[in-house]
């Protein structure tokens, strides 16, 4: 397997690619925060090259996410288009309308049913299928507090439809448990599961539709950029689709792939790539311009 091209900046492979695709989570804020020199590059590329596209496992609709980016201090300069995986899972929801759903997740993921049609069941014993957003309380549950439910949801043959795959993310200095996790125990408990999220390919159709919408014209794959710091979501995802894509590895793999001044370990990155059998074409400690 190749190893990725390390770079210092997006300036440096900026020519090569007339759209971005870039995940938000990890890459451009970390739940309290936004990265300044991220969201510069971003804005960099906009003005000098083409439209960025935000790609987000969110589980709410993009326009429901918009002011979430601003409060963290993202700039309105840096991207043009907003696709989440709300948006790509509200037609699942829609087609399985009125359920009702069982529904996982806190309250601020209710946007996400809004329109639709679905109704919520009080209890899995109600449920038609099972919804998950995330956790109920994800700085104190772990996916383990949901594994009785789970079992019995599992037993009665009940899909659930999971809105955010990512398995974890990083809020501030935590990581924290996302509806992923209860996706992938769900899973060994033998249930179904269906996404619509990255790394599936329904997101990336959305995606590409945005893209072209705000360049005018259509666009070839190997002329959008993939950007991301999750391997079995972001990279993957891009790898699926046939997309180029730059790892930001100051990412939730930071601690596999970063020294402890923030550099790149290439040999620690070779390493992390190869378990996940996941090829990056361009790898940056964080994304700068």
């Amino acid at each position: 397997m190749r190893a990725p091209v390390h770079i210092a900046g997006l300036a440096e492979i900026a020519d090569r690619y007339d759209a971005v695709l870039c995940d938000v989570w990890g890459v451009i804020h970390n739940g309290r925060e936004s990265f300044p020199d991220a969201c510069a590059a971003l804005t960099k590329f906009q003005e000098t090259r083409g439209p960025v596209v935000l790609i987000s496992n969110a589980p709410r609709p993009s326009s429901d996410v918009v002011d979430q980016l601003r409060t963290l201090g993202v700039p309105d300069s840096a991207w043009s288009g907003f696709v989440t995986s709300g948006d790509a899972t509200r037609s699942a929801l829609a087609e399985r309308a009125p359920g009702p759903a069982w529904a996982i997740g806190p309250a601020r993921d209710a946007a996400l049913y809004a329109g639709t049609g679905v109704a919520y069941a009080e209890t899995p014993e109600e449920a038609a299928f099972v919804s998950a957003t995330g956790l109920f309380d994800d700085e104190v549950e772990t996916p383990e507090d949901f594994r009785e439910r789970l079992t019995l949801c599992a037993a009665r043959g009940l899909l659930m439809i999971c809105a955010n795959p990512d398995i974890v993310v990083q809020r501030g200095d935590k990581m924290i448990y996302c509806a992923g996790a209860l996706a992938a125990l769900y899973e060994t408990l033998g249930g179904r599961v269906l996404m619509a999220g990255k790394p599936h390919a329904p997101i990336y159709a959305a995606a590409y539709a945005e893209a072209e919408r705000l360049a005018g014209s259509p666009l070839s794959k190997d002329k959008m950029l993939a950007i991301g710091d999750g391997l079995p979501t972001d990279v993957m995802g891009a790898a699926n689709e046939g997309l180029p894509v730059l790892f930001i590895a100051s990412g939730i793999h930071a601690v596999d792939t970063l020294t402890p001044d923030g550099r790149l370990h290439p040999e620690r990155l070779a390493a992390l790539l190869a378990s996940a059998e996941a090829k990056a074409d361009y790898a940056a400690a964080g994304l700068r311009w």
